[in-house]
This record gives C-alpha cells, structure tokens and sequence, in this order.
C-alpha cells in the first residue's frame, strides 16, 4: 500500500518540475526574441526605407524650348526643389530637358539652378519662329525624353513660362487622367490649310491649337515616329511672308494668295487627329496665354504673338484671375470646355506666359506663385 501511495507522488514531482522547466525555456525564449528584435529592428527599419526610397514613381519630362540661356530658370528652381527637398534630394517624380541654340551649355556660367545644370540636349538645331525647325525641336525634346522609362508624361515648356501651382498639385493635376492635353479644334479660317498636303492630310484632319501640349507616353512616341505628317508640313505649312522677310526668301507672286501656316500651331494636333487619337486627348491646354488683337497697329501682325507681362503687370491680382479660369469657349466649334481634374470642377490651367525676368521673379517674391487652389502659398 505503501509503495503504491508514493508512485502519485512521485508523478506529480515531475510533472511539477517539467512544469518549472517549460516555463523557464518559455522565459528565455521570449528575452532572446526580444534581445533579436533590439538588435535586427534598425536594420529591417533601414532596409524598408531603402526599399520605399528606390520605388520609382511614374515621372513628368519637362521640355523647355529656349533660345539661350533660361531666362525663368530661379522661378522653375523654387517649383523643383520643393519635390527634390521632399524625397531627400532625389530627383523622384520629374526629369528636365532644355532645347537651346547649338552650342549652348547649361552651366554654372549660364544658369545658377542645379536642376538644369547640364540638362541641354547635345543635338539642338537652330530654330526660327513660325518655321517647320520648331517642330523638329519638339520631336528632338521628346525623342530624348523618352529614353527614360520611367518618363510618363512630357509637358512643353517655353522660356517665359511659369508655373502657378506647386509641384505636387501640378503633378497630381497631370497624372489623375490617362489622356494628354491638347489644345485642338477644327481650323475653319481660310488661308492655314494648304491644299496641297490632300490626299495626305485631308481637310478635315487640319486642327489648330497651343503648341505648350502635355503628352502621354503613347502619344509621345506616336510624334516621335511620325514619318508622314512631319515632312508635309516641312514642305507646305509655312508662315506668311512679311515684307521685312522678303530678302531671306523669295519674294511672293501675290502676297494676297500666300498661306500663312505656324507649324507648331498645328502639327501635334493635326497628327492625333490623322492617327485617330482624338478621343485620347482632353481638348485643351494648361498653359495660360492672353491674346491682345489690338495690341499692334498692323492688322496683319495682329493676334501673332501673346501678350509678354512685364514688372508692373505683375501682381497677385493677375495670378488670380488666371487661376480662377474653370471654362475655355471654343467659338469656332461652338464649344464649351468646362474644365476638371478627378472629375471635379478645377482651374483651367497650371501654367502661364509670357513673363518677362522682374515680372516672374516679382511674382516669386511675393509669393503667390505655388500655392494650391484656396489654400495658403506655397514654394
């Protein structure tokens, strides 16, 4: 009886201590994961940082058409580096390419922005206004722009262009729809469409429009490999002599019968439409101009050139009332454009010219360059 009374308790001894023994492993297990975690938590902290700083996000090309140096380039400086300081100094959701004069170097010489220190393209062309050369420009722009993968869309910027907005609203406004924006409408105007581009391009493709376009990648590459619409327009768009032109080209037969055709007024848009891209494109720009038809005494010089603001012209008043343009009217196609970004009423447009030097750099100084619609300015 005796020997069958300790048998339980002895099972019960080491049923105890196996207990005590469990917990204690329990116990130092649970210290070693900590002391593992303390040590491994920087490096895990370190490689997810590093992981989510080589994420690349889909970026904005932003060509810029200049005759020399960049004339605004401390103003685009202010509207970049509140992205480059946002990620550390990486250059994350856009990229810069300059079309200059052959020859010119983007330096320290020549600009004092370290977001276009070398950004000129190594084959510029020589480039006059109202010539085919302008197209060619843009086509060369692209051409380099869309040897990054990463470039999704390509906004053409001239060299008296500012931005009204910051960076990450621009950025959001542009990447919040899958079309391009494209300032296009049927040109009814005679004297632009030149009758010996049918049957190539027939009338009813002619568009005209802004050439400060904002393209999708597709669209993009779609000017770029354009080997039908380009050389026609080398050929027969070409702006209307005036008589200060007379001896750089043949005088006209009959001035009266001369077509007055601006190539980049209509060859991005006359090639969407050839190609049957139109339903791609928002149908308007979001470059800001403002068109003075009584600003020369000339009528046949009139409405050729926008508006240029000088120092006194600019002033937080301007900047408003061109932010607070939400409709564009097409007369000539007796349309409307009600203007929206993730289908929602917004501004029309995110960028305006022509501004000289003071008069861009006042508006910096003022601050009222940057900020968000209703909101408090921003650089």
């Amino acid at each position: 009886m005796s020997a069958m009374k300790r048998k339980p308790v002895q099972q019960k001894s080491q049923i105890r201590w196996k207990r005590k023994v469990l917990a204690a492993l329990l116990v130092l297990l649970c210290f070693a994961s900590l002391v593992l975690m303390e040590t491994q938590y920087p490096q895990v902290v370190s490689l997810s940082s590093l992981r989510h700083r080589f994420i690349v996000k889909p970026k904005i090309a932003f060509l810029f058409i200049a005759r020399n140096r960049l004339p605004l380039d401390m103003v685009w400086d202010a509207f970049f580096k509140g992205e480059v300081n946002r990620f550390s100094g990486e250059e994350n959701r856009f990229s810069v390419y300059v079309h200059s004069r052959p020859g010119f170097l983007l330096n320290k010489g020549t600009t004092r922005s370290a977001c276009f220190l070398n950004r000129q393209v190594n084959d510029s062309i020589q480039v006059d206004w109202g010539e085919a050369t302008m197209i060619e420009a843009e086509r060369i722009l692209l051409r380099h722009a869309l040897t990054d993968p990463y470039n999704e869309r390509f906004v053409f910027v001239s060299d008296s262009c500012i931005p009204i907005y910051n960076f990450s609203y621009t950025y959001d406004y542009i990447m919040s729809t899958s079309t391009s924006f494209v300032d296009s409408f049927a040109d009814t105007k005679e004297g632009r469409y030149n009758p010996k581009m049918d049957p190539v391009i027939p009338v009813y493709n002619w568009r005209k429009g802004s050439q400060w376009v904002v393209l999708t990648r597709k669209h993009a590459g779609v000017v770029v490999n354009d080997t039908t619409v380009f050389p026609m327009f080398q050929q027969h768009c070409k702006r209307k002599s005036l008589p200060e032109f007379w001896r750089d080209r043949p005088f006209p037969a009959d001035p009266a019968k001369e077509h007055n055709c601006i190539p980049d007024e209509h060859y991005v848009q006359t090639l969407l439409a050839q190609e049957g891209f139109e339903g791609e494109i928002t149908r308007r720009s979001l470059t800001y101009s403002a068109w003075d038809l009584s600003a020369s005494k000339d009528r046949e010089r009139r409405g050729w050139h926008p508006v240029t603001y000088k120092f006194s012209d600019a002033t937080p008043v301007l900047i408003k009332s061109i932010k607070d343009i939400d409709n564009i009217n097409y007369e000539t196609e007796n349309r409307r454009e009600w203007c929206s970004s993730k289908g929602k009423p917004a501004p029309c447009f995110l960028f305006a010219r022509k501004f000289t030097r003071p008069a861009a750099l006042h508006l910096l100084n003022l601050s009222v360059l940057g900020a968000r619609r209703g909101a408090k300015s921003e650089t």
